[in-house]
């Protein structure tokens, strides 16, 4: 098994900066990939950014990749979502998924989910 659990999120003004952490527990040597999704009130939830846990690859959507981040600290077994320059538009619960095998990292099927940390971006 394999448990995420978020933090880092916050009520910040539009152009703020937050930064986003997901502790991963369990069987981690076991997880191929981590995502990072957001589900906006009343929106369909949006992949946000995806990292291999093996090979480092990293790739952020390509519509927030101007201003996300995604980072992985393989020593704490966490991944962070750096968000620069916030817009109204970002306010979302932002959410960590975990995959364990490469099939599923491919389809961007995860089988694991934290809670969520909840931002919420004011003008």
């Amino acid at each position: 098994q394999v448990q995420l659990v978020e933090s880092g999120g916050g009520s910040v003004q539009t152009g703020g900066s937050l930064r986003l952490s997901c502790v991963v527990s369990g069987d981690t040597n076991s997880v191929d990939c981590l995502a990072w999704f957001r589900a906006a009130p009343g929106k369909e939830r949006q992949w946000v950014a995806q990292t291999w846990t093996r090979s480092g690859t990293t790739i952020v959507a390509d519509s927030v990749r101007a201003r996300f981040t995604a980072s992985r600290d393989n020593d704490k077994n966490a991944l962070s979502l750096q968000i620069n320059n916030l817009k109204t538009e970002d306010t979302a619960d932002y959410y960590c998924a975990a995959a364990r095998n490469p099939a599923d990292c491919h389809r961007r099927a995860f089988n694991y989910w934290g809670q969520g940390t909840q931002v919420t971006v004011s003008s």
